[in-house]
């Protein structure tokens, strides 16, 4: 199992801020893009992900592939993913571990799945058939999940693994999505972190949240927290360097602030790689 070339530090690239970066062309290492946004003839977003991909690598990630439903695959909107593909050539494409609608609705969010060997089976059939019709290796994300179910048979980061085992497909740790999950159902973020297979880690996501007090919603509308920097730093111990970016979705600040964080970021991996470099020694 050979894990893809980190690419470095990214962000995702959103419309608010296609002219800054091809004006200013800032030091990003590479972009994400929200795949659905693009799967279109042309148009404004097609021509600034042309000029985007020119200077930079690009990610795709989606939001509707729904891998967990008891639909039929969608092979339409296969056929238009692997054609943005093949027309970007991106580093890869992920999805999430989650389903967004059934019975032909589709309800618009990432919903969550029981951890039975049942779900594992469906799901894992389903990420392979993917793979074949996209012909290259998926990137599954981890979901934030606000409820859970009494049938699950086993943890979370159980059923991760093992579904990048039986699938043969990569994962992308969602390091916020892991905070948000463990304080909603109050399980050990860390225990999460170290169970995940190192091999299979493709991509990490960082991003903000909103505190309820009772429970916390992945909106990626705020700054990362210091308890999700704390846990990128485990992370980045234990699984070294690894492709991450960050996601901002709403109340988008100045540009200037994200690159702000993503240099926090780039700060934090430097001093572990310090460190491991001076006990190498």
């Amino acid at each position: 199992m050979t894990r893809p070339p980190a690419l470095g530090h990214g962000l995702g690239l959103r419309p608010i801020y296609y002219d800054e970066i091809l004006s200013t062309r800032p030091a990003v290492d590479w972009f994400e893009i929200i795949s659905e946004n693009y799967m279109v003839g042309g148009g404004r977003p097609t021509a600034m992900l042309e000029r985007v991909r020119a200077d930079y690598p690009i990610v795709m990630h989606g939001v509707a592939m729904s891998l967990a439903s008891t639909d039929p695959l969608d092979f339409d909107y296969l056929s238009e993913l692997k054609a943005l593909a093949e027309r970007i050539e991106p580093a890869w494409v992920s999805d999430h571990l989650a389903w967004t609608g059934v019975h032909g609705v589709t309800l618009h969010d990432l919903l969550p799945i029981p951890y039975t060997e049942e779900a594992l089976a469906h799901v894992a059939e389903r990420v392979m058939r993917v793979q074949d019709f996209l012909g290259r290796r998926l990137v599954v994300e981890n979901a934030s999940t606000y409820v859970a179910f009494r049938e699950s048979e086993m943890s979370e980061w159980a059923f991760v693994n093992e579904l990048a085992r039986r699938a043969d497909c990569l994962l992308l740790l969602d390091v916020n999505n892991v905070f948000v999950s463990g304080f909603n159902h109050g399980f050990d973020a860390n225990e999460f972190i170290d169970a995940i297979d190192p091999d299979r880690v493709a991509q990490f996501h960082m991003a903000g949240h909103t505190d309820n007090g009772t429970h916390r919603i992945d909106t990626h509308d705020q700054p990362v927290c210091d308890e999700v920097w704390a846990l990128y730093e485990r992370a980045r111990r234990r699984f070294g360097a690894v492709s991450t970016m960050i996601e901002r979705d709403d109340n988008f600040p100045p540009f200037d602030e994200l690159l702000a964080e993503l240099g926090h970021m780039r700060e934090i991996a430097a001093r572990i790689d310090a460190e491991n470099t001076r006990s190498a020694a």
